[in-house]
């Protein structure tokens, strides 16, 4: 079998990552694209099987990823899907690392977080790619001798036909240029004294790269104080290692912190959420809106993080148990935070209350942003005119051990057709009420400035008499045009 030399590596122009392929990546990372989208790796982080990467000298998280590398073998530009794969030579493993520490550096590009010299071994073997099916071959990586990662190709998002196909339209993929098809769920962090291997197979056993084995050591020169210097956090460990228990951190229900500085509350209270929600959708987020619901305050918007208590239907022998004294309902507003957003699972039930006038009063005096529940609310006057936005079903007037149980609160819940777990970032103004995730809160927040700054524009022109076709959205035309707009709202 062909071998990947330094010959081959030295081929390669370009190295092109997807984010996201993977069905068991998209569900652990709650988030599924619509569209694949990409990240290009230095040709300098290449490296051949039995090399050694460093972890940086003051870095927490080197992150391992086995994907399966496409190599190009001849030109492809603005080829079709039908024809794409015969421009792939070669099949091979990788490995594609990264420090999760250097993340917030670049805002998403990941140069610095994953395009350190070799950050991206691959090989041993080469596979010739006339000779299997795309759809047919298996990924697996062993972490100190232990299998970690282990998946096929046959339900990918994107096809790797498709992703050649799809650069391709916009640049020329050269020969020699590698592309990294995305790593299943199963990628972790490796530390120095570690041994990563990862292999690509053909499912019926006809082929093998062979393992590709990559040891990591410590890093001794630290960075320089004119760059960015290493970080992290609870939220890059979770990340890293792929979950918050791999991770050695609290549960997550347990683990309501302070996702939401004043900066980037600052941004969500400046969009609004019908914004905010095509930010999501194009994320593919589209079930994270709290349905059927009214405020007692439609004229404010709130943004604060999420605390939880679900109630369970009503059995009488257990709500002796759960629903007298300090129960989890009286719990949970005692323990509410200045900010914090009690959110409610009441199942949509409106034949009795959820909260009246004296805890509601409760949950503003500890300085709550809202209370959202899916269910009814009793004394409604005096909820309603109290300065704290309420979001309900509906008014009723019985006591909520007429059809609940208050059961338990930090946990995650459902609410208004949503999942809600503590610490999620909600939003809401007169259009709805979004559960917004915490890794994408800046990004989406600076998004929707930009989306809102654009519609600005629009805006005037159409006030100006101009059609919308071509202008809502930007054409390239129209495009330029408000980037010229842009610029001289800069220099005023």
């Amino acid at each position: 079998m062909e071998q990947v030399t330094d010959h081959l590596l030295a081929a390669a122009r370009k190295v092109i990552a997807v984010h996201i392929n993977y069905p068991s990546r998209a569900a652990q990372r709650g988030r599924t694209p619509e569209q694949p989208s990409y990240f290009l790796k230095p040709s300098s982080s290449l490296a051949l099987s039995g090399s050694t990467v460093e972890r940086p000298a003051g870095c927490e998280l080197l992150g391992y990823e086995g994907e399966i590398a496409l190599i190009i073998g001849k030109p492809a530009r603005r080829v079709g899907v039908a024809d794409a794969w015969n421009h792939v030579e070669w099949v091979t493993a990788s490995n594609d690392l990264g420090v999760y520490d250097l993340r917030y550096a670049d805002k998403g590009s990941n140069l610095r977080s994953k395009g350190g010299d070799g950050f991206t071994p691959v090989g041993p073997g080469l596979i010739a790619a006339d000779a299997v099916d795309p759809a047919m071959l298996r990924i697996r990586t062993w972490h100190n001798g232990g299998l970690v990662q282990d998946d096929t190709t046959g339900d990918l998002l994107f096809p790797f036909a498709r992703l050649v196909a799809d650069l391709s339209q916009l640049l020329t993929l050269e020969e020699g240029d590698i592309i990294l098809t995305g790593t299943p769920a199963g990628a972790s962090v490796a530390k120095p004294g570690d041994v990563v291997e990862v292999e690509v197979s053909v499912i019926d056993g006809g082929f093998s790269t062979g393992r590709l084995v990559t040891r990591v050591e410590e890093g001794t020169t630290p960075f320089a104080d004119f760059g960015a210097q290493p970080r992290t956090d609870d939220l890059q460990r979770e990340e890293a290692y792929g979950s918050r228990e791999a991770a050695g951190l609290a549960a997550a229900e347990a683990a309501v912190g302070p996702a939401l500085s004043p900066e980037l509350k600052a941004k969500l209270e400046s969009v609004c959420t019908a914004t905010l929600s095509s930010q999501l959708r194009k994320r593919g987020l589209n079930n994270v809106s709290i349905d059927g619901l009214t405020s007692t305050r439609p004229d404010r918007r709130i943004v604060g993080l999420a605390r939880t208590l679900r109630y369970v239907p009503n059995r009488e022998d257990l709500f002796k148990t759960h629903g007298g004294g300090f129960n989890a309902q009286k719990k949970a507003i005692d323990s509410v935070n200045e900010g914090e957003i009690l959110v409610m699972e009441a199942r949509g039930e409106k034949g009795t209350g959820t909260i009246g006038d004296i805890l509601a009063l409760r949950a503003q005096v500890r300085g709550a942003a809202a209370v959202i529940t899916d269910g009814g609310v009793r004394d409604f006057s005096a909820v309603a005119a109290m300065d704290m936005p309420t979001y309900y079903a509906n008014p009723h007037p019985a006591v909520l051990g007429r059809r609940h149980i208050p059961w338990d609160t930090d946990i995650t819940i459902a609410c208004g057709g949503t999942t809600v777990q503590p610490g999620d970032i909600i939003v809401a103004d007169a259009d709805g009420i979004l559960v917004i995730p915490p890794a994408l809160a800046e990004e989406l927040a600076d998004d929707s400035i930009a989306q809102e700054r654009e519609e600005v524009f629009i805006a005037e022109m159409v006030q100006q008499g101009h059609s919308v076709d071509g202008l809502y959205p930007l054409n390239p035309e129209w495009r330029t045009r408000y980037e010229n707009w842009e610029a001289g709202k800069a220099n005023d």
